[in-house]
């Protein structure tokens, strides 16, 4: 019997949509990383990622532009959702994705976009010594 192919979680431009959640003020004070999370989200540009996966939809999340009263909630949602079938990548691993290569034409504009790195948000340290919740 031969093995079921595992889905490769490509972003395809004419297939995907932005979904941005929950970017309000009024909790700019209990959110970890809460400026370095909106300028990662505004460098990107509304139902839930388990509602899109509910219809039969691939969810890419952007890691690097979500975050949560605490790291270990952050934590706990990435692992969720990525339980749930989402794919979890970086802002900048979506543009490249999008992009694809150096025939896009808007190119030029989106390797200016990305050449300065993303603002530290915090998520190196949920990596580092390999977390259980993020296997």
């Amino acid at each position: 019997m031969a093995a079921a192919r595992p889905i490769l979680g490509r972003v395809l431009p004419g297939s995907s949509i932005l979904f941005l959640c929950d970017m309000q003020e009024k909790f700019r004070h209990n959110i970890a990383y809460f400026p370095q999370i909106v300028s990662v989200a505004a460098r990107m540009l509304k139902n839930t990622t388990l509602d899109l996966l509910d219809r039969g939809l691939q969810v890419h999340v952007v890691v690097d532009a979500c975050s949560s009263r605490s790291q270990v909630d952050r934590l706990v949602a990435l692992a969720r959702m990525r339980q749930s079938g989402a794919f979890l990548s970086t802002s900048e691993g979506l543009i490249l994705q999008l992009v694809g290569d150096a025939a896009h034409p808007q190119f030029k504009e989106i390797q200016k976009l990305i050449k300065e790195p993303a603002p530290d948000s915090g998520l190196l340290g949920l990596f580092q010594g390999q977390n259980p919740l993020l296997h």
